[in-house]
């Protein structure tokens, strides 16, 4: 049997009828455009809920917050904060203590504008600011993929209520140095500025992190551009200190620390503790809302595009009973039947798929130069003609069996 010879009528009978079979088409590609970018967005985020933070091992980590950081002057604040940051290091099941301005995914922390030369018309990218006195590489266990971790005279002591003082050196995440300094072998070295112009503020790389995500925690390789400076900062309300406890200690150790702090204070202080899973669920929270409103809207236009195709299909069937049945008559068989149908139902989804094809790559176009998205993944367009085929079999299927059950004595009835 010569398939393509049956085409010929098939393309035919849709040209006089244009108007059902061109809906269909539309309804295919809109829905396989939609569908393509919504399920990669889905992933993205999905994707971007579970990434590497940088932080060693998340489940022994979290931070700690005390509502007494203005006490005194600036040497009594230094004294305050050291006396604290041993305070929790004697709780038991504490391994490493480290004060800092911000946390990975915690959604609060400090950002700025990075350059590789301080005569830039503008910066290359926003980064996050980590500011410590103490070894984020030790309490966070970062993996230093070149040069080293600070040296006890990179550290600077600065009052923020009367200096603008900043330190000579900083490490950076390797995704940052990869933008700042594109095709660049080493980063060590390298000088980065914070700002353009005559006011930006340079600094020595002295090493380079493999990862250590934001506090925004940003979808794509925004979230992971991150600068880390050696700073000791009074007066500054907006501190914390990140704690990494032994395996499993974790739960207790969160409140040992609380109540060790508590007592530890002559007067009444404010502490409360965050642990990096509760971080995550509070950061991803809307991506996973998105992600499974997405899933339902994706799940909706597959039901609507299948309702489609069995609607026309059944429309067809009833308006073409007694042509299929004088087929019948004239020696077709069921399978006849059927595979005219299927193949009538293929060249109107195949035209959908095209164009939807066509429509996806310009919707993700749009996505990728408005919102930073990667670029759509061939398997995407290779498996979602494959799925809209099949489901235009499916959906065909049924109308397209009873066209082929009907009998030539029932549907020739009247025909004279």
């Amino acid at each position: 049997m010569n398939y393509f010879s049956e085409m010929r009528p098939i393309l035919s009978a849709l040209l006089r009828n244009k108007t059902g079979p061109l809906l269909v088409a539309i309804q295919v590609a809109l829905s396989l455009a939609m569908l393509v970018n919504a399920l990669y967005v889905v992933e993205l985020r999905l994707d971007a809920a579970t990434r590497p933070s940088g932080i060693a091992d998340e489940s022994t980590s979290f931070r700690v917050n005390i509502g007494n950081q203005k006490l005194g002057g600036h040497e009594d604040q230094i004294a305050m904060q050291k006396q604290e940051a041993a305070t929790i290091r004697a709780v038991p099941g504490v391994k490493s203590v480290a004060r800092v301005n911000s946390f990975p995914v915690s959604r609060s922390g400090s950002n700025s504008g990075m350059a590789a030369d301080r005569n830039q018309v503008g910066v290359t990218t926003g980064a996050a600011i980590y500011l410590s006195p103490d070894s984020l590489v030790d309490t966070w266990g970062l993996r230093l993929v070149e040069g080293s971790d600070f040296k006890p005279s990179d550290y600077i002591e600065v009052d923020a209520a009367s200096s603008q003082e900043s330190p000579k050196v900083a490490i950076i995440s390797k995704a940052l140095a990869e933008k700042l300094f594109p095709g660049a072998s080493s980063y060590v070295g390298k000088e980065l500025f914070q700002g353009t112009g005559d006011g930006a503020t340079g600094y020595r790389i002295v090493g380079v992190v493999e990862r250590l995500q934001t506090s925004g925690a940003q979808t794509g390789l925004a979230g992971e551009y991150s600068v880390l400076y050696p700073i000791r900062l009074t007066n500054e309300p907006y501190f914390g200190y990140a704690v990494r406890t032994e395996p499993g200690q974790r739960d207790r150790v969160m409140k040992d620390v609380e109540e060790a702090l508590r007592k530890a204070s002559s007067t009444p202080v404010n502490v409360f503790s965050r642990s990096m899973e509760e971080f995550r669920v509070e950061r991803y929270r809307s991506e996973r809302g998105l992600a499974w409103m997405l899933l339902a809207v994706s799940l909706l236009l597959v039901l609507i595009t299948a309702s489609g195709i069995v609607g026309m299909s059944s429309l067809w069937v009833s308006q073409r009973q007694k042509q299929i049945g004088v087929r019948r008559a004239l020696g077709a068989q069921r399978l006849d039947v059927l595979r005219y149908f299927l193949i009538e139902n293929w060249i109107i989804t195949t035209t959908g798929i095209v164009v939807g094809t066509a429509l996806a790559l310009g919707l993700n176009q749009f996505l990728v130069s408005q919102f930073e998205l990667t670029k759509l993944p061939v398997i995407y367009l290779l498996l979602a003609p494959v799925a809209f085929w099949i489901l235009g079999c499916i959906a065909v299927y049924a109308p397209a069996w009873r066209a082929a059950s009907i009998s030539p004595a029932t549907a020739t009835r009247g025909v004279t």
